[in-house]
């Protein structure tokens, strides 16, 4: 009698854990973005030089996953999503007291490096410790920490910025940053992943790495690398440049266009939460992925070519927030399937740099339409790239796509 609720208390405990530092790596995603004004006039820059900034922070994340990856399965998770997150907090300090704009970018690539754990450390420890018939609504619950954290950014940053300084506002996120810093710290016994021996004799060695390259050039992680950099291409987008774009379209006051932001993500994590439940229950990842998707880039078109009142505007963008949230459990028991055992940090951590690779090429693309008055043409760019995600989704190969495992 006593086993299933010490299992479930255990399990509650990781992933609330896990998902609340997650909130603060997307958090961190959003730090700058709204402060994007206050930036522009401080050192006198444009929004693509700006746009450099977050593409400096995408690109270092990207590169480093997949080396972080290894270093989660050689050392454990825990630690490794510690220092993740102490990496974050005092690349904050060094923008709240950056002189002047090149200043910003050695501090991107200290965020940068600070991002790159969640992926690779988040999955080792969702798949070490969870019981394996509550897989998806863990993921689901890890995504709506990030979502969260997106939410909660754009009207904190921005509010900050207002009401005392765009440096008193990154102040803030550092502080918030320190206290998931020793949240981890403090429930590492709980988080730790064993860490795996390194081959002494040189012939292993050799054949592990030739199943590593195997692994990662098969066609469903290949697939799937491809699945992320698409969708983070247009969801990254949608998050940092929407409400400049609504606001250069239709003048819509920037309080409010940051607003739709907040109700992007607080639908994408009641679409999240469903999805999970969707996801354990059925099984069909990739009919999920490609209905969540296709209407939500509808909603997208709308918002971008329809002058909405504001709250038509919030109601319709937190439709396709809920839709594309809701595809994201669906998309991470993908991954999973995908994935041979002990190789989670591996796994994860390479394919979740397509994330990054997404989001390092369009910020430039974006901020070069703005800078250049057309901001139209943003939401059929990100309606576009939203239906080439589909195509990848439903290319991967069918012998993945399984259903989760018994409960223990």
């Amino acid at each position: 009698m006593s086993a299933k609720p010490v299992g479930l208390q255990r399990d509650f405990k990781v992933i609330g854990v896990v998902g609340t530092a997650h909130g603060g790596s997307h958090f961190f995603h959003l730090v700058l973005p709204p402060l994007f004004p206050w930036l522009r006039d401080a050192f006198g820059v444009s929004y693509t030089e700006l746009a450099l900034v977050m593409t400096v922070f995408f690109a270092v994340s990207g590169l480093s996953q997949a080396a972080v990856g290894f270093l989660v399965d050689r050392v454990g998770a825990a630690r490794v999503l510690a220092a993740g997150l102490a990496c974050l907090t005092l690349g904050a300090l060094l923008v709240a007291a950056a002189p002047a704009y090149w200043a910003l970018l050695p501090a991107a690539v200290l965020l940068g490096l600070g991002n790159s754990v969640f992926h690779p450390a988040d999955y080792a420890i969702l798949n070490h410790h969870v019981t394996p018939s509550r897989m998806a609504r863990a993921f689901s619950v890890h995504t709506i920490g990030g979502t969260l954290g997106w939410a909660l950014a754009p009207l904190l940053m921005a509010s900050s910025a207002a009401l005392v300084s765009w440096r008193f506002a990154l102040v803030l996120a550092a502080l918030i940053g320190l206290g998931l810093t020793l949240m981890v710290l403090f429930s590492r016994n709980d988080l730790e992943t064993p860490g795996q021996a390194r081959a002494t004799d040189a012939a292993e060695r050799r054949q592990a790495r030739g199943a590593l390259v195997g692994l990662f050039l098969s066609a469903p992680i290949l697939l799937c690398f491809a699945f992320f950099t698409l969708q983070a291409a247009g969801f990254l987008a949608v998050q940092s440049f929407m409400p400049l774009a609504l606001h250069e379209l239709f003048g819509t006051p920037m309080v409010i266009a940051t607003g739709t932001i907040t109700a992007f993500m607080l639908g994408s994590a009641m679409g999240t939460l469903g999805g999970g439940m969707m996801a354990d229950a059925s099984g069909r990842f990739q009919a999920i992925i490609a209905a969540g998707l296709a209407m939500s880039a509808g909603c997208l078109l709308v918002v971008g070519y329809v002058p909405l009142p504001p709250a038509a505007l919030f109601g319709v963008l937190a439709i396709a927030g809920a839709l594309q949230g809701m595809t994201t459990p669906a998309r991470d028991m993908l991954v999973r399937s995908a994935t041979p055992p002990g190789s989670s940090g591996k796994v994860f951590g390479f394919v979740y740099s397509g994330l990054d690779l997404g989001a390092t090429v369009m910020p430039l693309l974006v901020g070069w339409l703005l800078d250049s008055g057309h901001a139209q043409a943003f939401f059929p760019l990100v309606a576009g790239v939203t239906l080439l995600t589909i195509l990848t989704a439903t290319s991967i190969p069918r012998r993945t796509v399984q259903q989760p495992a018994a409960a223990e």
